[in-house]
């Protein structure tokens, strides 16, 4: 019989894991409170649901792709309080992008009621989401990682147990400061470069094979038209939006803070990606932050 999920998020990075969960034969139900994207989860076969309540009903996993760490805590223990609700043979997998400190309460708390949890943010984002090839970075127990491999890998092609309760957090923390950082750096050389008179095509090229080769410039390059398939080639359009790099790069800084630990790039990063989304570009994918450095419409 097929496993059955119900899944929490169905925006930019949840709709297409949904979707390739329907193609690998599980039974979806999913909810979201914007109608919209619901009704677009819906035409790839995810059946809908009118509450949280009905969503988990016969659910084997419960998989959640929420915005912020309030939003795990609401659904799962403080407003909805999923976690008294879910059969004990389920697995719940929260994919959100939060404070380690979220993590630890929602598996703690599942744990006190008998529940399996883990923490499994996701990097990759939205073109790996679509293309089934996300990383995910698990934190809790290593039995329960394991029975999370049947239902991530059909959504992912790597899946880490990066160690205990909020351990999976904080290496997705750290993954995208260092993103936020040479996507920054990316864009300010390329600027450089057709400042100077470079086609920004073949100074990509020229820097793929040398030593400023990173993976912002191999598979997300931010200067407008040098790459198909990308948001930079779309206005900036469909993908990691400004405002959530803010929200991890902010949850870098507080870690850094508690740890006493000394990051000065990662902060100038959040404080240029928070000087970029005041100027209302707080929807545009991350990669926008390219026009900080110059005119590239």
């Amino acid at each position: 019989m097929n496993k059955s999920v119900a899944f929490f998020g169905l925006g930019h990075m949840g709709g297409p894991m949904s979707a390739n969960l329907i193609k690998a034969g599980f039974n979806v139900t999913g909810f979201d409170p914007v109608k919209e994207l619901l009704n677009l989860a819906a035409e790839h076969g995810v059946k809908k649901s009118a509450s949280p309540l009905e969503t988990i009903t016969g659910a084997d996993f419960v998989l959640s792709m929420l915005p912020n760490g309030e939003d795990v805590e609401a659904l799962y223990i403080d407003d909805e309080k999923l976690l008294d609700h879910i059969n004990r043979k389920t697995l719940v997998i929260d994919c959100s992008t939060v404070a380690a400190s979220s993590s630890r309460r929602l598996i703690t708390e599942a744990r006190k009621r008998g529940l399996r949890a883990i923490e499994a943010p996701v990097s990759g984002g939205v073109a790996g989401a679509v293309a089934g090839t996300l990383s995910f970075m698990c934190g809790g127990e290593a039995a329960d990682v394991d029975a999370a491999r049947q239902l991530l890998q059909h959504m992912g092609s790597n899946v880490f147990h990066a160690g205990s309760a909020g351990a999976g957090q904080t290496a997705k923390m750290c993954n995208n400061m260092l993103l936020a950082v040479h996507m920054i750096g990316t864009a300010e050389a390329l600027q450089l470069g057709v400042d100077n008179g470079l086609d920004p095509k073949v100074l990509s090229e020229i820097m793929l094979k040398s030593s400023g080769a990173n993976w912002s410039l191999e598979k997300y390059n931010p200067y407008p038209g040098v790459m198909e398939n990308v948001p930079a080639s779309n206005n900036y359009e469909g993908g990691f939006m400004v405002k959530l790099m803010c929200k991890d790069l902010g949850l870098a800084q507080q870690a850094a803070t508690a740890s006493k630990t000394y990051t000065p790039l990662g902060s100038l990063a959040r404080n240029l990606y928070g000087l970029h989304l005041m100027a209302g570009n707080e929807k545009l994918d991350f990669s926008s932050i390219q026009r900080i450095f110059g005119r590239t419409n």
